[in-house]
């Protein structure tokens, strides 16, 4: 009895998960329906012009999806080689008692709220970067960026840490056996027999970067730009849905309404990202 009602309450979280997805696409599929039938999608989606609230109102998301993005290669050009550079100290060089000390504190980074890291970015790292760079202005992609990644290195390292120790002891054995040293050993052995535990790690990191929200909305700033300066002022999708979520239109214009459209776009980003994320994990997964 006891394991019939385990197995059916397991049951029905799995149920409840994946009707709260259908939930969540379903809201975003019609609001959206509304908002495509007043504005082109062809304009929408190769517009280069974002101004939903001015007058004349453009409707082109590029400058919000390429925000997006510029704060996300930011944030993985810091999280994946200092990630990546603490996974393989903490798997293969560091005692066990510094690993097991080592690594709560690390991770540690994963539970400071979001809004914390934002200020951080926006009165520590840009006063700092502005001696560097006397152009910068306040608001800017850089600062973002460079917190954000610093936000998901415990992601990219415990994950990547953790397929780094279940490659068993005999490959590394049967490389020292061969006359490896141990820096080939972890770039020739350990790496790639850990590449999918490793990838996932990236993936996760990649659509953590793209749906983070507080961080890019207090230091990137509300500017739809579509440039290539990190010192700029930019806005990515989460940050307008946080712009006007807050009351800049009101409730069932079709300026309200392109929180949905965005949002859409959002989860098709992410979509995308994981399907090519589980395409490479399952191509290069070893059973050991």
């Amino acid at each position: 009895m006891k394991e019939w009602i385990i197995e059916k309450a397991l049951f029905i979280s799995a149920i409840i998960s994946i009707f709260t997805t259908i939930a969540i696409l379903t809201v975003l599929l019609l609001e959206a329906i509304g908002f495509f039938s007043e504005i082109s999608i062809w304009e929408f989606f190769t517009g280069t012009v974002w101004t939903p609230l001015f007058e004349p109102p453009r409707y082109g998301i590029l400058p919000l999806v390429w925000g997006t993005i510029l704060v996300t290669l930011i944030a993985l050009i810091v999280a994946i080689p200092f990630g990546l550079g603490s996974a393989i100290y903490l798997s293969e060089y560091a005692p066990e008692k510094l690993r097991k000390t080592v690594k709560p504190i690390l991770e540690i980074l994963a539970g400071i709220p979001t809004v914390v890291y934002g200020y951080f970015a926006l009165t520590i790292i840009t006063p700092l970067l502005q001696n560097i760079f006397p152009d910068m202005i306040i608001f800017n992609a850089l600062s973002a960026g460079l917190v954000m990644g610093i936000m998901i290195i415990p992601m990219v390292s415990s994950l990547s840490e953790d397929a780094m120790i279940a490659v068993p002891q005999s490959f590394r054995r049967g490389a020292y056996a061969l006359g490896a040293r141990k820096f080939e050993v972890i770039l020739k052995v350990v790496i790639p027999s850990a590449l999918s535990g490793i990838i996932a790690s990236f993936i996760l990191a990649i659509s953590r970067a793209i749906g983070e929200t507080m961080i890019v909305s207090i230091a990137a700033g509300s500017t739809p730009n579509l440039t290539l300066n990190p010192l700029e002022s930019i806005q990515t999708m989460t940050g307008y849905i946080t712009q006007i979520s807050l009351g800049d239109a009101s409730y069932g214009s079709l300026e309200y309404t392109t929180i949905f459209s965005v949002g859409l776009t959002l989860f098709l980003m992410v979509l995308v990202v994981n399907l090519i994320g589980h395409y490479i994990s399952k191509r290069y997964w070893k059973r050991y």
